[in-house]
């Protein structure tokens, strides 16, 4: 007789445990929208994890003797990583890249140590270019 008023016991602490949980199960809905998203960078990949398209801050670097100062880069890219889409920012101006998959490509720079110009290279590597 002990064991059964046990068991009715903990089987009512059990169901009032049970309601309780129940009383906290909240539908789940779509959050608020944030006003500002922060972060180092943004990547967004394709349903096989492979990176299309990237906002990144790079930071200053040299290369050859020569200081490249911090820039922002925006980056898409084919199935195969390559670069379709490169838009770059930085203090001493910006620049436009647009790829093809047979090295041709359109580049647009308005930048104070390389001046202002439109680059079109075909495939074959023939170019032009178009100053001011």
């Amino acid at each position: 007789m002990k064991i059964q008023r046990i068991a009715i016991g903990l089987t009512v602490v059990n169901l009032l445990l049970l309601l309780f949980l129940l009383a906290q199960i909240h539908r789940t809905t779509a959050q608020d929208v944030v006003p500002v998203l922060r972060g180092r960078a943004l990547e967004i990949v394709d349903g096989q994890g492979r990176v299309r398209a990237e906002i990144l801050v790079h930071g200053p670097e040299r290369v050859g003797g020569k200081l490249y100062p911090e820039t922002v880069l925006f980056r898409m890219a084919d199935q195969n990583r390559r670069p379709v889409v490169k838009f770059t920012a930085a203090e001493n101006g910006s620049a436009l890249g647009l790829f093809d998959d047979s090295q041709g490509r359109v580049q647009l720079n308005a930048e104070s140590d390389t001046g202002n110009f439109v680059k079109v290279v075909n495939k074959d590597g023939r170019e032009q270019v178009l100053k001011p």
